[in-house]
């Protein structure tokens, strides 16, 4: 087999993660409505797998370098099939089905984080395409948008088809995926690592300023990301009152769509786009699509406000890794792993706020009540001012980007 064997691999791998990062918020109503598990615990997972993936990422930063590529990457796609298969098992036969919950999360998080520490200095260590490495890496994180995208369809067609009763299927069927990228996996060639005497130390990295700019920009890319990602199926269903079906294709999906579009052109023309200004356009439309999201009092229009938010997100993940490894070539495994850390953090925080808020924002009294009644009707769920708060991460990104591209 061949390097272009290892990069499709590397693409599985991102749709690994896909199903990992989005198959439990697309069960959210069915946690809600059959384990009576409340909004604000529905958040605590979802700070729970990026918390998990942000710990592992910790870890994988420090050995990565010293051990290659290929034992971590079969350990991230072990967990991730033992995770899902635990999500259908253990919430059904545990006496507290949110205990079963949190452990499956937790246990297929693990591949998760180790999955988004590995898969990118893998390709940004193979030779490097015609269209430039900044090109490629987008185009890789374009699959993460896919695997997300025919979780969401695949997931809602299922749910429609076997009944709600019978969810816990469809984390076996998805297990699948995982299961036969490790058997590829298991045979196609690795790059080497980058060796101690010829990396740039940790140290070194987070003693410069445009690394620090990077980390921060990471965790508000994060969060700008997965904020909208992870509740635009629970605002459309609750919030504008469409169905589950609809809420899922026309929320998470429509993103991921919009997401993979925005990443694969710029895999294909990105080595005509000067990136830093690219990253401004991108935070700015974000900041845009969120505002329009929980302004609008029309159903649709805050519909298409999700949607254009995977557009606006798109380059923010993947530019940020490119950013930093054209600043720091010699940064290694341990490089992306610290960036990872920083994406995961923003991952993990960013929907646990606009939870909070949001649940905040339904109590009989306060400034967030205030708010809240002064925006459209959203059911009473409150996420219009989750989502009214999560406009600060696409400014920071704004901010952060417009200053790099001066230099």
């Amino acid at each position: 087999m061949t390097f272009d064997a290892t990069r499709r691999v590397c693409y599985t791998g991102y749709v690994t993660q896909a199903i990992v990062n989005n198959l439990a918020p697309l069960l959210f109503i069915v946690f809600q409505t059959r384990f009576d598990v409340p909004l604000e615990m529905l958040g605590r997972l979802v700070l729970l797998n990026f918390g998990v993936q942000l710990l592992t990422d910790l870890v994988a930063v420090r050995v990565v370098d010293r051990v290659g590529y290929r034992g971590p990457l079969v350990l991230a796609h072990v967990v991730s099939v033992a995770g899902l298969v635990l999500l259908a098992v253990l919430p059904v036969t545990l006496p507290t089905p949110y205990l079963g919950l949190s452990i499956a999360i937790a246990v297929s998080a693990v591949g998760g984080g180790l999955l988004e520490v590995l898969v990118s200095p893998v390709v940004d260590a193979l030779p490097a395409p015609s269209n430039g490495r900044a090109a490629q890496m987008s185009l890789l994180h374009s699959f993460y948008c896919w695997g997300q995208a025919a979780v969401v369809v695949g997931t809602t067609l299922l749910l429609g088809l076997l009944d709600q009763s019978r969810w816990y299927l469809l984390p076996l069927l998805w297990a699948l995926a995982p299961l036969v990228n490790l058997v590829v996996l298991l045979r196609v060639p690795m790059p080497a690592t980058v060796l101690d005497e010829h990396r740039t130390s940790v140290r070194t990295l987070l003693g410069t300023r445009a690394f620090a700019a990077a980390m921060v920009l990471m965790l508000c890319a994060g969060a700008a990301e997965l904020t909208m990602s992870q509740w635009s199926s629970l605002f459309a269903e609750e919030g504008l009152g469409v169905t589950k079906v609809w809420g899922d294709l026309a929320g998470p999906c429509v993103f991921a769509l919009f997401m993979g579009a925005g990443r694969a052109a710029y895999g294909v023309w990105g080595a005509r786009i000067a990136l830093a200004p690219a990253l401004v356009g991108c935070g700015a439309l974000a900041t845009v699509c969120y505002l329009v999201a929980a302004l609008a009092g029309n159903a649709v229009v805050s519909l298409v406000g999700c949607a254009l938010c995977g557009l606006a997100v798109s380059l923010l993940w993947p530019g940020t890794f490119s950013l930093a490894a054209a600043r720091f070539p010699a940064g290694g495994a341990a490089m992306f792993g610290i960036l990872a850390v920083f994406g995961d953090a923003g991952g993990a925080v960013g929907p646990w706020v606009a939870g909070a808020v949001a649940q905040a924002s339904t109590r009989s009294d306060g400034v967030l009540r205030d708010v809240a009644r002064l925006l459209p009707d959203d059911g009473g769920s409150g996420l219009r001012v989750g989502l009214l708060a999560g406009v600060v991460f696409p400014v920071v990104v704004m901010v952060l980007a417009s200053r790099r591209g001066g230099r």
